[in-house]
């Protein structure tokens, strides 16, 4: 790679960028989609009040919300196969750029929305039209960034580069915890029933713009341009990928023995903790917000600790290792947290390891998936099997948990039933699924040669 041509990438959007400066552009741009995202999830209570009738049942309208909520988790692998179509065909940077918009404008338009005293059933219809945008667009944006940043990383470093794009599910939650917190605090409660929950939304218009212009100046990501130049990349992704047995075997690996596992885990400890804390303990939402904030900010580093172990001692062991804990450890937590609820610094610990949980299945996914497939068909078939697990299973848990606690009021902590059940089958399945270390696998052998950097 000559030094003109990686000075003209630096300067648009061909050539070789530095690679902090990818990692950034693209991390960046996933942290905005996630907060997006997760906006509903943190205010999925005040939903339930704003876009239901006032005289429903309590009960009834907060699970409804929950299912909106999980609405954008369910169509989430309709986007993942319809753009991991366009990243195979196409390229993982016009992939990525075009969920990126269509995310933000699905939220810019959730912050213009009417409630439901103002248009009556339309509003919970337009609201889940506007989630099922938000799903199909995250379906699209991971596997092209996961994808994105994998092949541009040297094979030995891949858990630790594409760690970094894992922190940004984590940080989109505390932006939007945040950002929600302070027009709140900041404006008051009536004020923000009436009108200011629209804020956080209609910001996201400006984040995205932010967003898009950053990721304009990247380039093709180089093994998928090599890849390409050398007549490889597949002429139909769709049927390559789903239309082979041996693939369809390598995704139910995938799904049922990690990111099924993974996705409830995840959900478990951040969303599952959240409302947790907020309809059963009680407490006041600033504390809820900031125990939570805390908690995550204190384990975000772990993904990037876990990530640069899985490059050492291999990413299958690590995510098991998580599940199991899981298994083991959530009913105690949760009773912890009944018993503790008072000390705002046992709950803050207690998150805290739950957050460390999902560092430990979270942090080495990415280069797991990357690697367990092959290029040509890299971004479809990572992309479906990461969306089912997440967004079926993983997004399930908030709906699924709330629901089994209602159903059966007498069963202590029925809910985590599921997560720990899903978890069980993760360690089943990946235990005999997986092996071969495929953090050995050296990706950059399709095209021939080594990443330039």
């Amino acid at each position: 790679m000559s030094v003109s041509t990686a000075t003209a990438g630096r300067m648009g959007a061909t050539g070789t960028q530095s690679l902090p400066f990818i990692i950034a552009a693209s991390s960046f741009g996933t942290l905005i989609e996630w907060y997006d995202f997760y906006l509903y999830g943190v205010l999925v209570s005040f939903f339930a009040s704003q876009f239901f009738p006032a005289n429903a049942n309590v009960t009834l309208t907060f699970l409804a919300s929950l299912g909106i909520f999980w609405t954008g988790f369910v169509v989430r692998p309709f986007g993942a196969v319809f753009f991991g179509y366009l990243g195979d065909l196409i390229g993982r940077k016009f992939t990525f750029m075009l969920t990126l918009v269509l995310m933000g404008m699905a939220t810019f338009v959730v912050g213009c929305l009417p409630v439901y005293n103002t248009i009556g059933v339309l509003a919970p219809i337009l609201l889940v039209a506007c989630r099922v945008v938000q799903g199909l667009a995250l379906g699209g944006e991971y596997g092209g960034a996961a994808t994105y940043i994998a092949e541009h990383a040297p094979d030995g470093k891949r858990g630790l580069y594409t760690s970094w794009i894992q922190t940004t599910a984590t940080m989109g939650i505390v932006a939007a915890l945040l950002v929600i917190m302070a027009f709140r605090v900041g404006l008051g409660d009536d004020a923000f029933r009436a009108y200011a929950w629209r804020f956080p939304f209609l910001l996201s218009a400006v984040l995205v713009a932010l967003s898009a212009y950053i990721r304009y100046k990247l380039a093709e990501a180089p093994l998928f341009a090599k890849l390409k130049a050398q007549g490889k990349t597949s002429h139909n992704p769709a049927l390559d990928a789903f239309g082979s047995g041996r693939n369809w075997g390598y995704m139910l690996i995938a799904l049922f023995g990690f990111t099924a596992p993974e996705g409830v885990v995840w959900y478990t400890g951040q969303f599952y903790a959240l409302i947790y804390m907020l309809t059963v303990l009680k407490l006041a939402y600033v504390e809820v917000y900031m125990i939570l904030v805390l908690a995550l900010i204190l384990g975000a580093p772990f993904f990037v600790v876990f990530g640069w172990l899985s490059d050492r001692i291999g990413r299958t062991g690590i995510m098991i290792a998580g599940f199991a804990l899981a298994v083991i450890t959530y009913i105690p937590v949760f009773q912890a947290m009944a018993t503790y609820k008072d000390n705002p610094v046992v709950l803050t610990m207690l998150v805290w390891y739950m957050v460390i949980l999902v560092t430990m299945v979270y942090g080495p996914i990415a280069a797991f998936l990357v690697e367990f497939f092959p290029a040509k068909i890299r971004y479809s078939s990572m992309s479906l099997p990461y969306h089912v697990g997440n967004g079926v299973f993983g997004g399930g848990v908030p709906f699924i948990g709330n629901s089994l606690a209602a159903a059966l009021p007498g069963v202590p902590f029925v809910g985590l039933f599921y997560p720990m059940a899903v978890a069980a089958v993760g360690i089943v399945v990946g235990l005999a699924g997986v092996r071969e270390p495929t953090h050995q696998r050296k990706i950059w052998e399709e095209v021939g040669g080594q990443v330039p950097y």
